[in-house]
């Protein structure tokens, strides 16, 4: 036996990554190395925004450091050698393993629009952004536009999901005027059932963000490679020195296909969180278990958890690792959006957003307030009902009940109308 027998190898510094190394360590008995390939140390990734806002530092969003006992290297690996159980990375050394956790998470997608490219030229620079075009995905895009900003006048986000309403909500905080472009009817339809999401509008209006849905950006506008504004598809052609681009993300399956494992959209997984292969593992937004990707903080959390408990009941590489398996995530995102004069609006959304023909809908709205509140009521069958999903924005007192009913999958009284009046002592789910 050698001593990489009983290593751990993490591939990606994220918050899985991270979550993971800490618990293993917590579990002892193993070597852990992490190997990441960006420059800041490990953050929580749910705080860009408010970094982006100006209401953290960068410093505020960092996670706790790592145990001492994990060796963590700023590198890049670029191969798997399964038949020699190592990984190669880019500066040309090998790390050898027992087990190996893919934890690489997801890399924006860059839409094909016209111009976004130059392909009058060949090779890297063909491929670099035009300048005053990002993504929005890791901490480097947040200090790269938060150093643009100041020859900002106007900016424009394409993609109105949960990442783009949180960049334009923050870019507005800093008082540029901000156009937020979304092909899809209503913003975060993903989330939100279309009366929740004209709330959403309105109050991003109130901040200064001019809403557009259901048109498609048909052109990115440069001048000498440099962003100076859209084209939509009707041919107007709003003018901005910034654009956003959140329209989704790719898991980064790459190393692993290279390597032969088995993928779809991201790096299939069973119950324990491995692939096809007994020594190769993964976690969070790479990762794809019983066809599920998530992509959500929670269950990438939730899957390093259950997998160090796996890893730290192997017998150095070769038991069967003795803890329960992974069931999947039931998810709750969650969303605070800082309004005029520093009123914040809330949002939280689980399950099901649109009813099936059998199901009940009880909603409560003010719109004197901005406070909509939605469930969706199914019949189990045997007399009684379940909660299957819900949309609450403003005042969310009553979250915590709602959630602990649908994440037990309780039966409901009679009348649940209660449900949505009874005030919360606790709050749960993450975004």
């Amino acid at each position: 036996m050698t001593a990489s027998d009983s290593r751990v190898v993490v591939v990606g510094g994220g918050m899985a990554g991270h979550r993971l190394t800490e618990q293993l360590a917590r579990h002892g008995g193993r070597e852990v190395v992490l190997l990441g390939e960006e420059e800041w140390p490990p953050y929580n990734r749910v705080l860009l925004a408010e970094v982006l806002a100006g209401r953290y530092a960068a410093e505020v969003a960092a996670l706790a450091p790592l145990p001492p006992q994990v060796v963590r290297r700023r590198a890049r690996v670029v191969r798997i050698d399964r038949a020699q159980r190592r990984v190669l990375c880019d500066d040309g050394s090998a790390v050898g393993y027992g087990d190996l956790v893919l934890a690489t998470g997801s890399n924006p997608v860059l839409p094909p629009l016209r111009g976004l490219f130059d392909d009058s030229v060949a090779g890297r620079e063909r491929h670099e952004l035009p300048a005053g075009v990002f993504a929005f995905r890791t901490m480097a895009d947040c200090a790269d536009i938060d150093a643009y900003l100041p020859q900002v006048r106007q900016a424009v986000v394409v993609g109105g999901g949960l990442l783009g309403v949180s960049a334009a909500r923050a870019l507005a905080a800093r008082g540029v005027p901000v156009l937020l472009a979304h092909q899809g009817e209503h913003l975060m339809e993903r989330h939100l059932d279309a009366d929740a999401a004209a709330l959403l509008t309105a109050h991003l209006t109130d901040l200064g963000v001019e809403v557009h849905t259901e048109c498609r950006v048909r052109s990115v506008l440069t001048e000498d490679r440099r962003v100076s504004g859209i084209e939509l598809a009707d041919g107007f052609r709003p003018a901005a020195e910034l654009l956003v681009l959140a329209v989704g993300v790719r898991p980064r399956t790459g190393l692993a296909r290279a390597a032969g494992l088995a993928t779809r959209h991201g790096i299939t997984v069973d119950d324990r969180l491995c692939t096809g292969d007994p020594h190769v593992f993964a976690v969070g937004d790479c990762a794809e278990h019983r066809g599920v990707l998530y992509g959500l903080a929670g269950p990438a959390l939730a899957q390093a958890d259950r997998l160090a408990e796996v890893l730290a009941g192997r017998d150095t590489g070769q038991g069967a690792g003795r803890a329960a398996g992974y069931r999947g995530s039931r998810l709750l995102t969650r969303l605070t959006l800082a309004g005029p004069g520093g009123a914040p609006l809330d949002l939280a959304a689980f399950g099901a957003t649109e009813a099936d023909p059998d199901d009940r809908v009880i909603r409560l709205a003010d719109a004197a307030r901005g406070t909509y509140r939605k469930v969706i009521v199914r019949p189990d069958g045997q007399g009684g009902d379940r909660l299957v999903g819900g949309v609450l924005l403003g005042d969310l007192d009553t979250v915590g009940t709602l959630a602990h009913a649908w994440e037990g999958d309780e039966a409901l009284p009679a009348h649940p109308l209660h449900l949505l009046t009874t005030q919360s002592t606790t709050t749960g789910g993450t975004s």
